[in-house]
């Protein structure tokens, strides 16, 4: 079903201040949003501090209360003035900003979850677009790109790493659950979680092969480590090669897609009219 709607005037203009970052009342717009966002993360931020919350708690929460009332009105205005609303509230920006407000809420039935508001840290995303940072747009936008066409090859490469260190667990738990580090190896998952940690070269520490044999493939596993680490890299590197696009901050009202050239009247995503910055 086509949830698309027809804006008034008002919803127009709303949508261009709200939305876009072209205009100047688009741009003060994203200015203080950019502003009251950070201003709500460091609230949260210093209300975790034990002498400051004792200190400076109904304070704290009043502001919290303030940020509250001023995303979600933001939020709903953001609805109000959608051409396609749904789209919007399913899009990557309309889920954080739904999620930026929740905890909020949440926290009347489940007291400190008002911690979770720090997700608004993702809103500052919106600085690139705001100032005009079309390089760094346009780099984000590759990077994501070569993400999304390396899915595939990334998702078998971790499902063969998956089986490995299942085999590579099991088998040192053959080895060691009978030796001196026994009581490290007491189980086939315990094993599996010190394959992870070792073929991913973190090394913990907490658990470690004591017989000659079992430090033999500990060795093996972790300069096997060195080279898996290695491959996707190369293939994201691959992708990155091939991926070449031009970023704008334009918004298509329709699909919410940006990327559009300045002299563009339709959106090359859904073909949408674009809304006339004015």
């Amino acid at each position: 079903m086509n949830n698309e709607r027809f804006l008034s005037p008002f919803q127009s203009k709303l949508y261009q201040i709200i939305f876009e970052a072209d205009t100047q009342a688009g741009k003060r717009f994203d200015v203080w949003l950019l502003v009251m966002i950070l201003a709500s993360v460091i609230t949260v931020f210093l209300e975790s501090i034990p002498s400051m919350s004792e200190q400076y708690s109904p304070f704290f929460k009043g502001l919290e209360w303030v940020f509250m009332v001023f995303f979600t009105v933001e939020y709903l205005l953001r609805i109000y003035c959608s051409l396609r609303p749904v789209t919007y509230v399913r899009s990557f920006y309309g889920i954080i900003d739904l999620l930026s407000i929740l905890p909020t809420y949440l926290s009347l039935l489940i007291p400190g979850s008002q911690v979770g508001a720090v997700i608004r840290i993702l809103r500052l995303l919106r600085v690139f677009r705001v100032f005009k940072l079309h390089n760094f747009l346009n780099q984000g936008d590759i990077i994501g790109t070569a993400l999304l066409r390396s899915r595939r090859k990334i998702a078998v490469f971790l499902y063969v790493v998956f089986l490995m260190v299942i085999i590579i667990g099991s088998f040192m738990y053959l080895i060691e659950s009978n030796g001196p580090a026994a009581d490290q190896f007491d189980s086939i998952p315990r094993s599996i979680y010190w394959a992870i940690v070792t073929i991913t070269t973190v090394g913990y520490g907490d658990i470690s092969p004591a017989t000659t044999f079992g430090q033999f493939i500990a060795a093996m596993v972790m300069v096997a480590g060195y080279a898996i680490i290695a491959v996707p890299t190369g293939i994201v590197s691959a992708e990155l090669m091939t991926v070449n696009r031009q970023y704008n901050t334009r918004t298509c009202p329709h699909c919410m897609e940006e990327g559009h050239d300045e002299d563009a009247k339709y959106c090359k995503m859904c073909g949408g009219l674009l809304l006339i910055s004015s």
